[in-house]
């Protein structure tokens, strides 16, 4: 776990292919390198005191945090112009109090499991190296969710969850990029979309 201490702190935002979400980048790590934690409600953020506070201004819908920074989603019904600064601030503020992003301790690696199959294992393994990187820079995440007959089902989070264009990204990218790599996937399908 990442231990937190008062620092200064720089952040800077970045827009992605979700025009309802702002990626918020520190200078720092926040959370250890390939764990996120996707929060669709102020409810599901028990272990983040930040993401529970950004829940607090009524435009924010979903927080994410993963690597070195935090996407926010707003409503439709506010303009990023009218927000961003003061969730900037907010997030800043909180950083440099010396505040841990999350809290969350793991016991084991949450990405592998030994039980799993050598197929998932290498699915696994594939999205870790080659989509993780890749979606984690448009603020979001794809998390492997089962593979069952052929299917890999996969979880969007952050700016994934909700953006126009993340249908394209899974036939297109990651459905092409599995298929050709491993014979025996058929199909990738978002689940809970």
């Amino acid at each position: 776990m990442l231990k937190a201490q008062a620092r200064p702190v720089h952040l800077y935002m970045e827009a992605n292919p979700n025009p309802n979400s702002l990626k918020f980048v520190a200078n720092f790590m926040l959370v250890e390198e390939g764990v996120s934690f996707d929060y669709p409600s102020a409810e599901s953020a028990e272990n983040s005191q930040l993401a529970r506070e950004l829940f607090n201004f009524a435009a924010v819908v979903r927080v994410f945090v993963a690597s070195n920074f935090v996407t926010v989603t707003k409503s439709e019904e506010v303009e990023w112009p009218e927000i961003q600064h003061i969730i900037r601030d907010h997030i800043r503020q909180y950083l440099e109090s010396g505040q841990m992003a999350v809290t969350a301790t793991f016991e084991k690696d949450p990405l592998f499991d030994e039980n799993d199959s050598e197929t998932v294992k290498k699915i696994k393994g594939i999205l870790d190296e080659y989509i993780r990187p890749a979606v984690e820079q448009d603020g979001g995440a794809i998390v492997f969710h089962s593979f069952h007959d052929g299917i890999v089902k996969v979880h969007l989070q952050g700016s994934c969850s909700g953006c126009p264009s993340s249908t394209v990204t899974l036939k297109a990218g990651i459905q092409n990029l599995l298929t050709r790599m491993l014979p025996e996937v058929k199909e990738v399908q978002a689940e809970g979309v």
